[in-house]
């Protein structure tokens, strides 16, 4: 990705990117995410460095080819690595907001095994 198009990303959130960054950031959930966060050749929308822990916002783009095919090689490279990936659409986040924060703070105290014991 360009460093262009990751300024205009991080100067340009969508409305479900704003919804959801406002209860994500300072620590709200209990733990610091990080909002376009460069991961190797990638720019994740939040990660939780401390858990792992990668939330991607989608917009339609990403329910059509090439979209599903980069998402899915982008998944794999981070799960990889060690984290974890939820994803949810921009109407969900927007319809819903409180069921997704429910969905991360279960895989926030979930157990990972994966991870080294420090971390889990």
């Amino acid at each position: 990705m360009s460093i262009r198009r990751a300024i205009s990303f991080w100067r340009n959130m969508t409305e479900a990117e704003r919804r959801l960054w406002s209860r994500l950031r300072n620590e709200a959930l209990g733990y610091d995410f990080r909002r376009q966060h460069s991961l190797g050749n990638y720019i994740v929308d939040f990660v939780c460095l401390e858990r792992r822990l990668i939330i991607e916002v989608d917009g339609g783009q990403h329910n059509l080819e090439p979209g599903i095919a980069r998402d899915r090689l982008r998944t794999a490279w981070l799960k990889s690595r060690g984290y974890e990936v939820l994803r949810f659409w921009n109407n969900e986040v927007l319809a819903a907001t409180d069921d997704v924060i429910d969905t991360i703070w279960h895989a926030l105290r979930k157990e990972r095994p994966d991870l080294p014991p420090a971390l889990r």
